[in-house]
């Protein structure tokens, strides 16, 4: 059973990177779609419970966000995996304004300046850097020992 979960500010590709590569296999939790913490917590348990695979596809910003998934991610004995989404933020802001439904430019600044990069000690057992490059996704393994 494995728990991926999505850290990156709006417009980084994370939805379209789901759609790429989980969409087939793994439960999406997203809070744009679910509207509530509540109907998250609610998807989430049941997740856990029929030990079905998820992918948290949310901005994640801080360690202390990514904290009550990986606490209960563990506590199933599910395998916890972890995807950056790194980009500049001019690139962010142009992707930004082709979106169905823009965020203000002034909440991709905070975000960005929010963002703490996930880290192994959070309780990753795997972490990769993604970035968008060209209309695909670049996948980049991170070493336990590497730093941020």
């Amino acid at each position: 059973m494995e728990a991926v979960l999505f850290s990156g500010i709006q417009a980084a590709g994370k939805s379209s990177f789901f759609t790429a590569r989980f969409a087939d296999s793994h439960v999406r939790l997203n809070l744009d779609m679910l509207r509530t913490r509540h109907r998250e917590r609610l998807l989430l348990a049941a997740c856990l419970a029929a030990r079905q695979a998820f992918v948290v596809d949310n901005t994640n910003l801080t360690a202390a966000d990514r904290r009550r998934y990986i606490e209960a991610a563990r506590a199933a004995g599910f395998r916890i995996v972890g995807y950056r989404f790194r980009i500049e933020l001019a690139h962010a802001i142009a992707r930004n304004a082709g979106r169905a439904r823009p965020v203000p430019e002034v909440a991709l600044r905070a975000a960005r300046s929010r963002w703490q990069v996930p880290a192994y000690a959070e309780g990753f057992d795997a972490l990769y850097d993604v970035r968008a490059e060209d209309g695909r996704f670049v996948v980049v393994p991170v070493a336990p020992d590497a730093v941020l």
